[in-house]
């Protein structure tokens, strides 16, 4: 098996992307390597289509890459129904200037593997991401001789173990990227909730949005403001938002740095009304301090 180094290029052929004879290509940046929950969402959401997976270890050369070239999109994990918001995913997302062009909601299903010699009898150490370390937590403390070793990738930690014929470590990861690097399942679902989902953001260069997703199809928003520091300002831009039928789906709050008691809202909407959605924005621009859509998209399907 050819073991492959972070942010290269894995290439997934599938006829079915062809279209007037040529094959469109995407090329799709994700944090953690083949297998990852990263990759598994990126192939679930361009299901049908030819992609190139680029690894990067961490987040940041997620958005460098997209800034190197143009045509290259985003999968970045936004939030999680057990760990939260990543809240440094929406200071990237803002910094970098991209556009949200889709969403991806994928279920979370943890798996304990090992090299094909090993056996409950012989396990020592267990390594993983630390959230999904947390999520198996339950699983874990049933199993008091195992260490937990923190690994900044699930697929990654069994890459590891595989490629350095690690004796006695084990790694939590989905079953699919175990079968991938010739790893043992001890045991699957060993998550400790079961209603486990992850949000994903499909991201690119706002220059090729309009080709990544039809606008008349949009029924969600992200929006980012700041608000002047003055009684009732938030309640005044909700209802304004109600008034129109808008719906809140998520508000998060970041301090801004340097601005003492002064915050960010990120603030997702649906709707179903482009008219009244687009009044909505005009009615609270002038309540808001650089108010800006950071994203018009269809909302994403929940896959088990």
């Amino acid at each position: 098996m050819h073991i492959y180094s972070k942010e290269t290029i894995i290439k997934h052929h599938n006829p079915a992307s062809l279209r007037s004879g040529f094959f469109i290509m995407k090329r799709i940046a994700i944090q953690g390597s083949i297998g990852s929950f990263h990759d598994i969402a990126a192939h679930q959401y361009f299901k049908g289509q030819q992609i190139q997976i680029i690894c990067c270890s961490t987040f940041e050369q997620v958005f460098e890459n997209i800034k190197r070239d143009p045509t290259v999109i985003g999968m970045v994990a936004i939030e999680n129904t057990i760990a939260g918001s990543l809240l440094r995913n929406y200071e990237l997302l803002r910094a970098s200037g991209t556009t949200i062009v889709g969403e991806h909601k994928l279920h979370i299903r943890h798996s304990i593997c090992c090299l094909p010699d090993d056996s409950w009898e012989t396990l020592q150490e267990v390594h993983s991401h630390p959230v999904a370390l947390m999520q198996c937590r339950g699983f874990l403390a049933n199993h008091p001789q195992l260490k937990a070793v923190e690994h900044e990738d699930t697929a990654g930690a069994a890459e590891m173990i595989q490629r350095l014929d690690c004796r006695g470590w084990a790694a939590i990861c989905h079953s699919d990227a175990a079968q991938l690097y010739g790893m043992k399942v001890l045991e699957d679902s060993i998550e400790d909730n079961k209603h486990n989902f992850t949000r994903f953001l499909v991201v690119s260069d706002t220059r090729k949005a309009d080709f990544l997703r039809p606008l008349e199809k949009a029924n969600k928003a992200s929006l980012v403001f700041s608000l002047p520091h003055e009684e009732g300002s938030l309640s005044k831009v909700l209802t304004i938002l109600s008034f129109y039928n808008i719906n809140l789906t998520k508000i998060q709050s970041l301090p801004i740095i340097g601005h003492e008691w002064e915050y960010l809202f990120y603030v997702d909407v649906t709707y179903d009304n482009l008219t009244r959605y687009r009044q909505s924005i005009d009615a609270i621009t002038p309540l808001t301090k650089e108010l800006n859509i950071i994203g018009e998209y269809e909302i994403g399907q929940q896959t088990y």
